[in-house]
């Protein structure tokens, strides 16, 4: 699962990232200059191992999104379900919903989603 986990910083990296892309490999220096007080050596690092572990690209010094965030969150979800209630979407709301009540929005909300989600 390491590779469908982000720490702060890299969530933080990733979200400029994703925010701007694509970009060149001097504006995400700039931008992590800016915005984490980065030098460029960090900068670059951390892109080379986000880049390894399949979520950017860099291509002629133009960095792009091979998995963009949703697509990153979901798949992060679906390994958590899977890692820590063995897959079972039903035991994961469960164990949520023991400590925290749906409000009747959201439950009409999760009604939509499964309705459209459902296997016809």
């Amino acid at each position: 699962m390491d590779e469908l986990r982000l720490g702060a910083v890299e969530a933080r990296f990733a979200d400029i990232i994703w925010q701007h892309a694509p970009l060149s490999t001097r504006e995400l220096v700039a931008l992590c200059e800016t915005e984490l007080s980065w030098k460029r050596t960090t900068t670059y690092t951390v892109l080379k191992k986000l880049s390894e572990r399949g979520l950017f690209e860099t291509c002629d010094s133009t960095v792009t999104v091979k998995i963009g965030r949703e697509e990153f969150y979901a798949r992060q979800s679906e390994k958590f379900v899977e890692d820590t209630f063995a897959g079972s979407l039903p035991a994961f709301v469960a164990a949520f919903g023991s400590r925290r009540k749906l409000s009747a929005e959201e439950a009409a909300e999760l009604r939509r989603m499964i309705d459209e989600m459902s296997e016809e």
